[in-house]
């Protein structure tokens, strides 16, 4: 009965947790009217082509506010220069740009929004990846929030579309952990660089502040680009925050299981995989997501089974992911922990980390 009751306890905490973050997280306005200024739209791509000219077709849909649209075509393979150089010639918004070799120090996508940020012209840089389909009114509104509350870097997640069985159990891990684990949500009022948060998938920054920080040349050897931006503009002083997503842009990341799993295994040195942090993830996680099941049919394990389904349904709604995915919900946080621990024992032993056809050593990826 003693476990029952710390697994309910274990299951409190992010309950507390979601219901006061899905409050506090800002769902953005349309700020009508033109806003001034000029937002460039960058996005690295590499092999993207089943993806970007839908891509850049919702970027140049962009109203409130003037945009351009550049590419980076990073040794693509399968003709996305190719797509791209045939869009610009009939939209002059749009622009082509090659990357140049990747030096040894650097991860592939972060050095591609570092050449981006030097071709572009606007004085705000929105990045987003090539699998995302911004709404029309998303670069004015994340640039009036942020002039409004002089916030120097906004990012969200973008409501994730889900189409397969492999994606349900990993997926929705991003929301459930940004809400139900993250003091405040990345609110800029928690000015602390350890409660930072971000979404490589959607950022937009100031360019001037983006540029006196060191933009993604500080943060040059890591995978997980969108934290380490956030954490590294809060140690420099300025303020950032993580907003809504799911009203102003739509992503489908992975195509499956597998692909849904290295992508994340990818990133998982650089969160939780830690030697001292997974270990208590794990008590946390299991025990407020699991240990329930195995506690039956002890009362406080049904209220935490029923205390971790209805924060579930609540993120699935503020999120916009379907709601199938809510009965999975076990397995899908037995596959984050699963993700996790392999992550952690590659590195001990030495294993890269990679990502279309890069691999990175172990000690970088730490």
């Amino acid at each position: 009965m003693l476990l029952a009751w710390i697994a309910l306890g274990l299951a409190a905490l992010p309950a507390l947790f979601g219901l006061l973050n899905l409050w506090l997280l800002p769902r953005l306005r349309s700020p009508g009217g033109e806003r001034e200024g000029l937002v460039s739209i960058l996005i690295p791509a590499r092999d993207e082509a089943a993806n970007i000219e839908a891509c850049l077709r919702a970027a140049l849909a962009s109203r409130g506010v003037a945009v351009e649209a550049v590419v980076m075509d990073d040794a693509s393979r399968d003709g996305t220069g190719e797509i791209v150089a045939r869009l610009a010639e009939a939209d002059p918004r749009i622009r082509l740009v090659q990357a140049p070799p990747l030096p040894p120090d650097w991860t592939g996508k972060v050095h591609a929004c570092a050449r981006l940020a030097e071709a572009a012209r606007g004085t705000h840089l929105l990045f987003i990846d090539a699998d995302v389909r911004l709404a029309p009114e998303a670069a004015a509104a994340m640039l009036a929030h942020g002039r409004a509350h002089r916030i120097a870097m906004l990012s969200g997640v973008p409501r994730q579309l889900i189409g397969s069985l492999g994606e349900a159990l990993t997926v929705p891990a991003i929301n459930l952990l940004l809400l139900g684990y993250l003091p405040a949500v990345g609110r800029a009022f928690t000015r602390r660089a350890d409660l930072a948060a971000a979404c490589g998938q959607l950022i937009l920054c100031d360019r001037a502040v983006y540029e006196a920080v060191g933009g993604h040349g500080a943060v040059r050897h890591v995978l997980h680009d969108g934290l380490a931006l956030a954490r590294r503009f809060r140690a420099e002083g300025h303020r950032t925050e993580v907003v809504d997503g799911a009203p102003l842009a739509t992503c489908r990341m992975y195509g499956g299981f597998a692909e849904s799993w290295a992508g994340f295994m990818k990133n998982a040195r650089e969160g939780m995989a830690t030697p001292l942090g997974l270990p208590v993830w794990t008590v946390l996680l299991s025990g407020a997501h699991l240990w329930p099941w195995a506690l039956l049919p002890a009362p406080p394990a049904i209220a935490a089974i029923l205390l971790m389904f209805a924060l579930r349904a609540a993120i699935t709604w503020r999120a916009r992911e379907p709601w199938w995915t809510v009965p999975l919900h076990p397995l899908t946080v037995l596959v984050a922990l699963a993700i996790q621990w392999v992550a952690l024992i590659r590195w001990l032993l030495g294993r890269p980390a990679g990502w279309k056809g890069r691999a990175y050593p172990a000690t970088k990826a730490a």
